[in-house]
Parts: structure tokens; sequence; C-alpha cells
């Protein structure tokens, strides 16, 4: 009996890799050979005269080349920003202010097409994921601060927001575009102007947006996009007209900007690393459970500060757990990110890819049982097996360190307070998740969790209406909701 379960599992999950191809065109998306920065409402090279060439990371075929922004273009783009906010951005009426970034939304869902397709060729990430989430995530973005401009006095009664000046906004690989929305929306909302970085080796949709910056008519200098590595982040940090710095990235980056900033009078919000617990009770349903843990750190390979990378069982249901995980990480497809039936899609970079080795080898020789997909992988490219990791200890490196991949460490927990202490154990604090049937329980844990966002029951669902941010080492401020106004302005 054991015998035929086993066979036709074996042809369920043979028969999941091996869907007929069901590729999205690539003739949405016009890319350009070249790209110059955009500075004061239109695009110029860089005083550098330097570029770089971003490749796919599924093919490793070059895409395009990237101007590289020096201290020179950067304080061009400063200067540019700021004369858009003393002449007329922060004086223009809120409703005009809201018109323009209401017109920017629409514009992104017109394009949403062509947006994911080129964020995927960028970043590796299945089509799917770029269609489906992060596009439409964006342009909600700035649907939502839309609609605030005109109603800081109501956001924050008793109070006199002011705009205060220049945004720098840097921003991370792994959602591009989203990450963009995410800083520049609320920035001009409150009346701010912005000089935004992408990062490097993914900087095409952020120059898209640019094109659709230009094309909704706002006011030249009011949005300035500039590309370059980390010379260029670090001027816009220490360019000493910015009044706010916005970063998403590493705790290490994170750190550097704080010690910059020290002793200045810049505002900074800090979204850093994470090494999120998602905890399993016995009383969970087992099915959704795991479903949101593949979720959680699988279909988006990993590449996400809130990932659910460490999980906790309850002892009574862990050997349940474990092998339901095993069977469905049967069932993903590792491959080409521009197919539609692809659930896993290429890591980043070569360097990311060699990260998430090095802690392949780290977990195991730390003496965890190390547990891969049997699923077949691009011959070319920056491809990972999803990995399960068990009879990890909380003290391994792999439990403690963030990864940024496809790779879930599996620990037992037996009480409330066992977990709670376990998943505190750790320097990060961005995000966990609980999965229990019990409302008492969940609200036991969000009280004690140090993490800045708490799902229960389901995971890595997020909304332009609800904040986000860490504790510890994953950063400070808030962004996203009401709450993410309040980073840009003066409050009197």
């Amino acid at each position: 009996m054991a015998t035929t379960k086993n066979n036709t599992l074996k042809l369920k999950f043979d028969s999941a890799r091996k869907y007929a191809p069901a590729l999205e065109s690539k003739s949405a998306a016009t890319i350009d050979a070249r790209y110059d920065l955009f500075i004061n409402g239109k695009f110029e090279k860089p005083q550098s005269k330097k570029y770089f060439s971003t490749i796919n990371p599924a093919t490793e075929e070059k895409l395009s080349e990237i101007a590289d922004a020096n201290a020179a273009d950067v304080d061009k783009a400063v200067k540019a920003a700021r004369a858009a906010s003393d002449k007329y951005w922060k004086k223009m009426p809120a409703s005009e202010r809201g018109k323009y970034i209401f017109r920017i939304a629409r514009m992104i869902q017109e394009r949403a097409r062509e947006l994911a397709v080129i964020e995927t060729l960028d970043g590796g990430k299945p089509i799917r994921e770029s269609r489906d989430f992060d596009v439409p995530t964006a342009a909600n973005h700035f649907f939502y601060y839309a609609g605030w401009t005109d109603k800081l006095a109501y956001a924050f009664p008793g109070k006199d927001p002011q705009p205060l000046g220049v945004a720098g906004q840097i921003i991370p690989w792994n959602f591009p575009l989203l990450m963009a929305a995410w800083k520049i929306a609320p920035a001009l909302a409150t009346g701010n102007t912005v000089v935004l970085k992408p990062a490097e080796n993914t900087s095409l949709t952020a120059l898209k947006l640019a094109e659709i910056i230009r094309e909704a008519d706002l006011p030249p200098g009011v949005v300035n996009i500039i590309t370059g590595a980390g010379s260029t982040g670090a001027a816009i940090v220490n360019h000493p007209d910015i009044n706010k710095i916005a970063f998403t990235g590493s705790t290490d980056v994170g750190k550097i900007i704080q010690r910059a900033i020290a002793g200045t009078n810049k505002k900074a919000t800090l979204e850093l690393g994470g090494k999120a617990a998602n905890i399993i009770f016995d009383d969970a349903p087992i099915d959704q459970a795991v479903e949101g843990v593949i979720n959680g750190i699988f279909f988006n390979q990993g590449h996400v500060c809130c990932a659910g990378s460490r999980l906790y069982v309850q002892e009574s249901v862990y050997k349940e757990v474990v092998r339901k995980l095993k069977d469905r990480l049967e069932t993903l497809i590792v491959g080409d990110p521009m197919d539609k039936n692809t659930d896993i899609g290429a890591i980043n970079s070569k360097e990311q890819l060699n990260t998430i080795n090095k802690y392949l080898k780290i977990g195991q020789k730390e003496g965890a049982e190390m547990y891969q997909a049997n699923v077949e992988i691009p011959s070319k490219g920056f491809f990972c097996r999803p990995t399960i990791f068990t009879n990890v200890a909380q003290s391994n490196r792999i439990a403690q360190e963030e990864i940024f991949g496809p790779v879930l460490t599996i620990q037992t927990f037996r009480t409330d307070d066992e977990v709670i202490e376990k998943a505190n154990n750790t320097p990060y604090g961005l995000s966990a998740g609980v999965w229990t049937d019990k409302g008492s329980k969940i609200f036991n844990l969000t009280t004690k969790l140090r993490a800045g966002v708490v799902w229960a029951n389901t995971f890595n669902q997020f909304d332009p209406t609800s904040p986000f941010g860490g504790y510890k080492e994953s950063g400070y401020g808030r962004e996203g909701g009401l709450h993410g106004l309040a980073p840009y302005l003066n409050l009197g």
C-alpha cells in the first residue's frame, strides 16, 4: 500500500514539473540600450561619463547599460529637488499635488504589463509575482497617498504639518518598483521633493517610473532618479542639503548611514534586515500553515527581508509538518521566471547565489540535516533549489543570520513561553507569523513577539494602509499607512 502511494506521489510530482511552457512575451516591454540619469524632469548623461551593465539573472544576458552617477551628479539632482521644493511643490495646493500622484498611479496601471515584464527580466522573480503583486501594489501606494495630500491636518490634529524639504531615498533590489512607490508616494503627498537611487542591479523599473513621471507632467525636479552603486548612495546620505534619508537594505549599511547622519538635523527611516519566525501550533490548520510557509519563504526566492526563514513547529505536529513541507517542495517549479508556471525564479545575482551556497555549507558543517527538493534547475543563470534544514540548534548561524535565499530552518517547541523566547532570540525584529485557531493565543504572542509586523494564519500580506517596520537591528520608523506620513513632516 505504501509503495503504491509513493508511486502515485512521484507521478504527481513528475507531472507538476512537466507543464508545457507558458511564457510571457517580452514584446510588451521596451528596454533601451542605454539609460541616463533623470534630473530636473529630463534624462541627461552622467558627469562621470561612466555606465555599467544590468543583466538578466535567469539567462546572464545583458539587458541595458545604466548611468553611474558621481557626487557631482548627486549634487545637481539635490539642487534640482531643492529648487522645485522652494519654487512650487511645497507651495502648490495640496489637492493639486494629489492629482499628480493619482495620475502616476493610473499610468502605472496602464503600463502594468510592461513594468511586470521588465521587473522579471531585470530581477529574476517569477512573472506571476511581478504581475499579480509588485506592480498592482506599487500603483495602490500612489493611489492611497494621493488621497492623503489634502487631509494632513486631519491625520495630525492639533499639529501644523509641514514638509521637510528634500528626501534622499535609497532602495534595494528585491522589490525595485514597489520600493520606489513605497518611498516616493508619501514623500510627494507630504509636499517633499525626492532624489531616489535604485539598486544598481535592478534599476530598470525605476527608470521606467521616471518616464511615467515625465509623461505625467510632474513639475521638473520634484522627483529625480539617479543610478549608481554604493558611492552614489553615500553621496546622497552625506549631502548637506538633504533633509531626510529613507533607506531599505542591509543592516550593515543601515549602521553606516546612522553614523553618517549622527549630529546632523537629517531625519531617517531605516528598514533593514530580518530573520522572521513563523510559528505553527498543534491546533493550527496544518495544510493552510504549510502553504503559508511555502509562500513566506519560497515563492519569493527568500528575497524578502520579512521572509519567514525560521520555522518553529510544536512537537506534537512536527513530523506531519515536515513531511507535508517536503512533499510540497517536490511540486515547486524552479526555472524561467518568464514562464507563468514557475514558482521559484532566479537568484538576483551571482554574488547573492554564492552567499546562499556559502550558508548551505555552513548549515551542514554545523550539523543540521539539509533537504533539497529534487527539482530540475536551468543549466544557465543563477538558481537555487528550495532547501530545508532540520535538526537545527538555536545558536546555529543559519538560524541567526540573514541568508536572503530559499532556505528554511525548522526547530521545535513545546510551550508558548518557549517559542516566544526562541523567536525573540535574534538581533532582528521585522516580522513574524502565528498559526493557531485560538484567538487568545494570537493576542498573547502579538504582545510579546518583538516584531514590527505579526501575521496571524497568513504571511507576507501587504497593504498601503498598513504600517511596516521593525525593531532592533531591523531598523526604525514606519512606512505605509498613516504612520508613513509622519517621517516626512515637521509636525510643529
